[in-house]
């Protein structure tokens, strides 16, 4: 049962209560409910019953009750009973970029579209363009936002979008050498896991300027399309496949020097993170907007963007925390955690050689550790299970493990751990035995089939595994991978407090299709005490320049330095692992 599943319910009865033009404050009630089920570590399926759901913000009886039918019956009557008041394709509409209630409730009403190929049909003959609130820029748009519907249906890979947007960056610097400032804005600024589209800001000092970047920008290498443009914001489809096989649409707004810092917070968002910063602003008889602060006529800030957080009577907070998930309220009370840094990284401990599946030798992923400054590493080639990456078998295992430590004892000052990625097998036993397992130096544990489970088996797979006293971490808990399958059905609550008990760490991989622990999990993680590892799951040596999506996912949990092994001493991981092979040996 996914909460995913439910929130989309709850969504979509808005928009559609939204496209009738019903009661507002019922609207705003689901969208609430929606993103509460949303951002819930645990299953809401585990909350069944009426107690406990209402013990969730926001939730009340008549929500939970809807929430316990869906449990029940897979389906909400009143989900349906809305349904029947619209043409069945209409919901799509919804999907397209940029399209939302109220447009979709004019062409139906106006113009009687009912799906997107209605909606293509009265932008081709230009009837759309004569309906009051649209225009041809509108409609044009809208052309575009199918287009890309039908070419992508979905959004990108975060380091897919960081690329693309590098490379946009990167040749608009190069051609128009005055800009002073272009930024990263959205969710990708908030480093969210998949990108719909890129959100760039630039500053000018002066229209001139203003109209030059807005030229070089929709004439760069890579532009297969124009989407809009006019003096200060154009909008691209952009493609270089040098960075990315995606194609991927960009936004770029320029603004004056004396609006950056309010346009770069407003345009970072997050909605929701937002709204709550204006409410600040109007108790305090202020007004915020992407312009400034601003008391009456007068800007009080608006240049510099932790100017914008100081007036309102609270710390800068990280994009990477800008959810409305309570970081306002610590913000204003100046009890912000510390969230962890790149910086802080001193290791890496899930990396892969040609013994199984890698690409890189030992000596270069060494090589490329010590070049990042990191003070030791892991090799954790697959185990025998996994056949597909050449797992090693326990003869080939220790003799591999004892070329590692040949190696280590090479090195003065960078510790190389002879390690393991081994295989948790259906039953929840391991690929290698326990005798074999001590001759290692650390131990990470993954499931690499059989995914498709129920919730109570997959959980007691974990679970065994973490009562193993080599086990150190687990590696990709979830294993899902982003676009491409789903997560495990797990209790997460009972993972991560098997994980506290059991001195298990739990791993961000940080690679882009990965990010298993995702952010929620991390915070459910960190509530009960668990310890984190940030680890890149390289198989080259390029693999390792990853850390910086698991550590950004880290910080969406709001992970401190101090809740991530490897951001510890070599000294400290190694006493962690002996605690554990002694309490529970």
């Amino acid at each position: 049962m996914s909460n995913q599943q439910i929130s989309d319910l709850f969504n979509q009865m808005a928009d559609i209560m939204e496209i009738l033009g019903e009661d507002r404050f019922r609207i705003n009630t689901y969208r609430k409910v929606a993103r509460v089920v949303h951002d819930c570590p645990q299953e809401v399926s585990e909350l069944a019953g009426e107690d406990k759901l209402k013990e969730l913000p926001g939730i009340g009886k008549s929500s939970a009750e809807k929430i316990n039918e869906f449990i029940s019956t897979g389906t909400i009557s009143a989900h349906e009973e809305l349904l029947k008041k619209i043409p069945a394709d209409l919901p799509d509409l919804l999907k397209i970029p940029g399209f939302g209630p109220k447009g979709v409730a004019a062409v139906w009403k106006k113009l009687g579209v009912t799906s997107l190929s209605e909606l293509q049909q009265v932008i081709d003959d230009r009837s759309l363009e004569e309906l009051s609130g649209f225009g041809a820029k509108k409609a044009q748009a809208l052309a575009h936002g199918i287009k890309f519907l039908e070419s992508t249906r979905g959004r990108i890979l975060l380091a897919q979008a960081v690329a693309s947007a590098d490379a946009v960056v990167g040749q608009l610097r190069q051609q128009v050498p005055a800009v002073k400032r272009i930024e990263l804005c959205g969710s990708l600024r908030r480093c969210c896991e998949t990108i719909g589209d890129v959100d760039l800001l630039a500053q000018a000092g002066g229209e001139e300027l203003a109209k030059e970047i807005i030229e070089a920008f929709t004439h760069l290498k890579g532009v297969k399309e124009i989407i809009a443009a006019g003096e200060t914001k154009a909008s691209i489809r952009f493609a270089d496949k040098n960075v990315s096989s995606e194609e991927v649409q960009v936004d770029l707004r320029v603004v004056p020097a004396e609006s950056m810092g309010a346009a770069w917070q407003y345009f970072t968002g997050s909605k929701h993170h937002n709204v709550r910063l204006r409410e600040i602003a109007i108790k305090k008889k202020l007004k915020l907007n992407e312009y400034g602060l601003f008391r009456d006529e007068k800007q009080i800030a608006g240049a510099n963007e932790a100017e914008i957080y100081k007036k309102l009577g609270m710390v800068y907070i990280a994009p990477t925390m800008r959810e409305d998930r309570g970081e306002v309220e610590l913000a204003q009370a100046n009890k912000l955690p510390a969230v962890v840094q790149l910086a802080d990284i001193r290791g890496d401990l899930h990396m892969h050689t040609p013994a199984s599946d890698g690409r890189s030798t030992l000596e270069d992923l060494v090589a490329a550790a010590q070049m990042r400054g990191y003070k030791y590493i892991a090799i954790t080639d697959h185990s025998v299970s996994s056949a597909i990456a050449n797992g090693l078998d326990s003869k080939r295992l220790l003799k591999h493990a004892k070329n590692i430590k040949a190696l280590n004892e090479q090195y003065d000052n960078f510790t190389i751990l002879a390690a393991s990625e081994v295989d948790i097998r259906m039953d929840g036993s391991l690929d290698y035995p326990d005798e074999v397992l001590a001759e290692l130096d650390y131990v990470t544990a993954s499931i690499h089939s059989g995914l498709t489970g129920e919730l109570e088996k997959n959980t007691n797979r974990l679970l065994k595994a973490m009562e193993n006293p080599y086990v150190n971490c687990l590696s990709h808990p979830t294993g899902r991978m982003l676009g491409v399958r789903e997560p495990m059905q797990l209790d997460m609550n009972a993972i991560v407090t098997k994980a506290v008990e059991t001195h298990t760490a739990l791993e961000i991989n940080a690679h882009p299709l990965r990010l298993d622990l995702n952010d929620l999990h991390i915070r459910q993680a960190l509530e009960v005490g668990a310890k984190l590892f940030i680890n890149t799951d390289a198989h080259d040596v390029t693999g390792l320049k990853l850390m910086q999506y698991g550590v950004a996912t880290a910080q969406r949990g709001w992970a401190r330095k101090s809740d991530v092994l490897n951001c510890q001493p070599i000294t400290t991981i190694k006493k962690w692992i002996k605690k554990k092979r002694e309490e529970m040996s």
